[in-house]
């Protein structure tokens, strides 16, 4: 009887054993499934300030690249400008140049200049999109882009004296205006400084979209 008794106890040790080890692996597996569903949570989710850093960031690029045909365009339109005419009254050839016209030149320097940069920030502006904790490349590409925008914006200004002189003169200094004769000279330069005010904006926007970029790092 005593043999029974603990024949009896030892079954009911292990039966009580195996349903602990039971309990043990079910609430392992449990677990182990919650884990696997909050790792794949951490993966799917959203995060609405870095998606808005990355826009802001990609519309700059957009700004930047339209800036460089605004720069480049008005370079080219300005530097190619000539015209010669002959006059019927003193039968001479007349001739009108930008180069002519040191404010004119220097405008053409001036665009030429910020869109040159403008080309080669274009990478790096991609590269800030993608690392977006790349602040100090951004200072630096901030810093030099207002640089870029004084310089856009006093070659603009330079130019639109001249232009402005070029179609209504100036009587009280006796100087006539040369359009009538020159219309084909005019019309070229006014597009170009028509574009030049266009990438002027732009850059302008640059600056502004890159400050707000930083503010929010």
């Amino acid at each position: 009887m005593e043999e029974a008794k603990k024949t009896e106890a030892g079954e009911a040790r292990r039966v009580e054993a195996e349903e602990a080890n039971h309990i043990e692996a079910r609430e392992a597996q449990r677990i182990e499934a919650g884990e696997t569903s909050r790792s794949s949570r951490k993966v799917i989710t959203f995060e609405p300030k870095l998606v808005i850093n990355k826009g802001i960031l990609g519309l700059g690029f957009v700004l930047r690249l339209f800036a460089v045909f605004g720069t480049i365009g008005s370079a080219l339109a300005m530097g190619t400008t000539h015209e010669s005419v002959v006059s019927l009254t003193q039968l001479i050839l007349l001739k009108a140049n930008y180069s002519d016209l040191p404010t004119l030149m220097f405008f053409v320097v001036a665009n030429a200049i910020a869109g040159g940069y403008l080309v080669l920030s274009l990478p790096v502006s991609i590269f800030h999109i993608f690392g977006t904790k790349a602040k100090t490349s951004r200072i630096i590409l901030l810093v030099i882009d207002t640089v870029m925008l004084a310089l856009v914006s006093s070659g603009a200004s330079a130019a639109t004296a001249t232009v402005y002189l070029a179609h209504e003169g100036n009587t009280t200094a006796n100087w006539q205006p040369i359009c009538q004769q020159f219309d084909k000279f005019c019309e070229r330069i006014s597009g170009s400084l028509i574009g030049s005010f266009a990438a002027l904006i732009l850059l302008l926007l640059v600056v502004i979209n890159s400050a707000v970029s930083l503010s929010r790092h």
